[in-house]
C-alpha cells in the first residue's frame, strides 16, 4: 500500500501513473531491460494493484465522510454561537431601550398614558426576569464572562440587588459539607473574594452582603441550635459552648478582616457578631456567677463528704467577735479543744479545682463581657473565689485547726496546726498567682483594681492573724511539752549526786529527751514555712526555749559535780540551738553556758569570771542568782568572795 501511494504525483496523470507502475514491475519492460517482457506477471501485478487501489479508495472515502460530519457539526456549533451572541446583543440593546422608556414613562401623566406605562412596566419586568434567569444559568454553568455581561446590563435595573441575592444564594449551595461550619464559611468567602471582582462592578458590597448572609442566616441558626438545647438544663455545657462558639465566630471575623468590605469593616463585623450573640451575652455574667457558686459549693461538699466530716458552723458578730478579740489578746483557747485526728481539712486538689473553675470563668468573662462591664464582672468572679476558697475552705480549716490546738499543759499533745500552716502557705501562693495572672489583666486599668487589692489585703491579713495566733499557741504547747519532759525526767539528785566520785553520765536523761523533741519541732517548722517566716518563728521558739531552760535551772541546787553536769546539759542545749540558725538564739545559750560556769568555778576566781567578756554586761542580780544555786553558797568564804 505504501508503494502504491508513492506512485501518486501531483498533478495526477493516469498514463504516466501506469507507465511508472509498469517500469517498477519485474518483466514489465518491452526492450533493453535486464528481464524479458512477461505479460502474465504484468497482468498479475495490475490485478493486485487494482485491489490495493480499491482498499485505499474505501479508506479515503470513510475518512472524507468523517471529516464532512465533523465539519457539519462545527458549522452548526459555530452558527449556534453566532446566534447566541446576536441574541445576547439584542437583549442588551433591548435592555437599553426599555430602560430609557422606563425612565421616560415615569415623567408621563398617568391618566393619559396609563396603558402605555403599564405595557412598559410589564416589558421592563419581563426583561428583568429574563436577565436574572440568564445570570442564574450562567452561574450554574460557571461562565464568569457571561455573568459579568448580564450583571453589567442589570446594573441599571431595579432587579440588580436580586441578581446579587441569586449569586449569594447559589454560592452557598454545597458549601457546608464539612463538620466545621466556621471553616466552611471561611473557605466560601475566600473563594468568592477571588471571583466577585470579575463579575460585579462593586465587589466589596457583594462580598459584604455574602458575609452578612452567612452570619445572619447560617451561623445564627447554628449557634441557636447549639445553645438553646443546653441553655436551661446544663449551665456548664452552655457556658463552654457559648465561649467556644463566640471564640470561633470572632476567629472567623479576624480572617474576614483581610478582605475589602468597604470603609469600616471592623464595625460591620462587630455588629454581625453582636446580632448573633446579643441575647446570650446580655445575661451571661448571671449564668456564670450562678454556675460558679453551685460548682464551687459542690467541690467543697464532695471533699468534706469524702472525709465524713460535717462542717461546723463558725459564727460571726456578737459573742464570736468578742471571743476572737479575747483570743488574740490573751492567746486563751476559748471553748473545748476539738480532736481533728491529724486532719488539716485543707486539700490541694480542692484548691486546684476551685482555681481551675475560676480561671475558666475569668477567661470566659474576658471574652464574653462588654469592655465597659469587664472589670465589674471580673470582680464578681473574684468575690466568689474569695468566698469559697478563702473563707469556706481556708478560713474554716484555720478555725478548725485553732480549735484543735490543745492547751499548753496537755501531755503528749499532737500538734497538727503546723501542717495547716504548711498547706495554707502553698494555697496562698496559688491564690496569689491566679490573682496576678488572670484577674489583674482584666482590672488593671479600672477603679476595680484598688478594690480588689484592698479585698485581697484584708483577706490575707485576716488569715495571717489566725495563722499567727495558731503558731503562737502551738509554740506554747511545744514549751508545755518540754516542761512535762523536764518535770518527769529531771531529778534533784541529777545536780547534787550522793556520790560525787561516781557520776558516769555526760548529760542528763531529761536533756536528751528535750533535745530530741526540740530538733523534731525545728525540722517541722522549717518544712511548714518559707522565707522570713521560718526565722521569725524559730526566733520566737528559741527565745521561749531559752527562757524555759533558764528558769528550769533556777530550781535546783548544784554541787561541784552537779554543776559540771548542768554545764554539759546546757552545752547540749546549745548544740540544739545551733540547728535554729538564728544568731540571737545561739547567743542566749552561749551566755547561759557562761552563767553555768559560775556553778563550778573556784570561789577565788568568781570575780574574774563575772568580769569576763560574756558576763560583764549582765545585771549583777542575774549573776548573783546563779551563784546562789551553788551548794556551797552559804559558806562564809564564798559569800565573801562574791560580795
Amino acid at each position: 500500500m505504501a508503494t502504491t501511494a508513492e506512485l501518486f504525483e501531483e498533478p495526477f496523470v493516469a498514463d504516466e501513473y501506469i507507465e511508472r507502475l509498469v517500469w517498477r514491475t519485474p518483466g514489465g519492460g518491452s526492450r533493453g531491460g535486464p528481464e524479458a517482457f512477461d505479460p502474465k506477471r504484468l497482468l498479475e501485478e495490475f490485478v493486485n494493484h487494482i485491489q490495493e487501489l480499491q482498499i485505499m479508495d474505501e479508506r479515503i472515502q470513510r475518512k472524507v465522510e468523517k471529516l464532512e460530519q465533523q465539519c457539519q457539526k462545527e458549522a452548526k456549533e459555530f452558527a449556534k454561537k453566532v446566534q447566541e451572541l446576536q441574541k445576547s446583543n439584542q437583549i442588551k440593546e433591548a435592555a437599553d431601550v426599555i430602560q430609557k422608556l422606563h425612565l421616560i414613562a415615569q415623567e408621563l401623566p398617568f391618566d393619559r398614558f396609563s396603558e402605555v406605562k403599564s405595557k412598559i412596566a410589564s416589558k421592563y419586568h419581563d426583561l428583568e426576569c429574563q436577565l436574572i434567569q440568564e445570570f442564574t444559568s450562567a452561574q450554574r454553568r460557571g461562565e464568569v464572562s457571561r455573568m459579568r455581561e448580564v450583571a453589567a446590563v442589570l446594573l441599571h435595573f431595579k432587579g440588580y440587588s436580586h441578581c446579587i441575592d441569586v449569586y449569594i444564594k447559589q454560592c452557598q449551595e454545597g458549601a457546608y459539607l464539612r463538620n466545621d461550619i466556621f471553616e466552611d464559611a471561611a473557605i466560601l468567602c475566600q473563594r468568592v473574594n477571588k471571583q466577585v471582582g470579575d463579575i460585579f462592578s462593586n465587589p466589596e458590597a457583594v462580598l459584604a452582603k455574602l458575609i452578612q448572609s452567612v452570619f445572619e442566616i447560617k451561623l445564627q441558626s447554628f449557634v441557636k441550635d447549639q445553645l438553646e438545647e443546653c441553655r436551661k438544663s446544663d449551665a456548664e455545657q452552655y457556658l463552654k459552648s457559648l465561649y467556644d462558639l463566640y471564640t470561633r465566630t470572632t476567629g472567623l471575623s479576624s480572617k474576614l478582616m483581610e478582605f475589602n468590605l468597604g470603609t469600616d469593616k471592623q464595625t460591620f463585623l462587630s455588629k454581625l457578631i453582636k446580632s448573633i450573640f446579643i441575647s446570650y451575652l446580655e445575661n451571661y455574667i448571671e449564668v456564670e456567677i450562678g454556675y460558679l457558686k453551685s460548682r464551687s459549693a459542690m467541690i467543697l461538699q464532695r471533699y468534706y463528704d469524702s472525709k465524713n466530716h460535717q462542717k461546723r458552723s463558725i459564727g460571726t458578730g456578737g459573742i464570736q467577735d468578742l471571743k476572737e478579740r479575747i483570743r488574740q489578746r490573751t492567746n486563751l483557747p476559748l471553748g473545748p479543744s476539738i480532736d481533728t485526728h491529724g486532719e488539716t481539712f485543707l486539700s490541694q486538689e480542692v484548691v486546684v479545682n476551685l482555681l481551675q473553675e475560676t480561671k475558666q470563668a475569668f477567661e470566659r468573662c474576658h471574652r464574653l463581657s462588654d469592655p465597659s462591664d469587664l472589670p465589674r464582672n471580673a470582680f464578681r468572679i473574684f468575690t466568689i473565689l474569695v468566698e469559697f476558697l478563702c473563707i469556706e475552705h481556708i478560713d474554716y480549716a484555720l478555725e478548725t485547726g485553732l480549735a484543735g490546738i490543745p492547751s499548753s499543759d496537755s501531755r503528749n499533745a499532737n500538734l497538727y496546726f503546723l501542717d495547716v500552716v504548711q498547706q495554707a502557705n502553698t494555697i496562698f501562693h496559688l491564690f496569689d498567682k491566679q490573682f496576678n495572672d488572670h484577674l489583674m489583666p482584666l482590672i488593671s486599668s479600672s477603679p476595680k483594681l484598688s478594690e480588689c487589692l484592698q479585698k485581697k489585703k484584708e483577706i490575707i491579713e485576716q488569715m495571717e492573724m489566725k495563722l499567727d495566733t495558731g503558731i503562737d499557741r502551738t509554740l506554747n504547747c511545744m514549751i508545755g511539752q518540754m516542761k512535762h519532759i523536764l518535770a518527769a525526767e529531771q531529778k534533784k539528785t541529777d545536780f547534787k549526786p550522793e556520790d560525787e566520785n561516781n557520776v558516769l553520765i555526760q548529760y542528763t536523761n531529761a536533756c536528751v529527751k528535750v533535745c530530741v523533741y526540740v530538733r523534731k519541732q525545728v525540722e517541722k517548722i522549717k518544712n511548714s514555712m518559707d522565707g522570713k517566716n521560718v526565722d521569725t518563728v524559730l526566733m520566737e521558739l528559741g527565745v521561749r526555749f531559752h527562757r524555759l531552760i533558764y528558769e528550769h535551772l533556777q530550781q535546783y541546787s548544784y554541787s561541784c559535780m552537779g554543776g559540771m553536769l548542768a554545764i554539759c546539759d546546757v552545752a547540749e542545749y546549745r548544740k540544739c540551738a545551733k540547728d535554729f540558725k538564728i544568731p540571737m538564739v545561739l547567743h542566749l545559750f552561749d551566755t547561759l553556758h557562761a552563767l553555768c560556769n559560775l556553778l563550778v568555778v573556784a570561789p577565788d576566781n568568781l570575780k574574774q569570771v563575772c568580769s569576763g567578756e560574756q558576763l560583764a554586761n549582765l545585771d549583777k542580780n542575774i549573776l548573783h542568782s546563779f551563784v546562789q544555786l551553788r551548794a556551797d553558797y552559804r559558806s562564809a568564804r564564798l559569800a565573801r568572795h562574791f560580795s
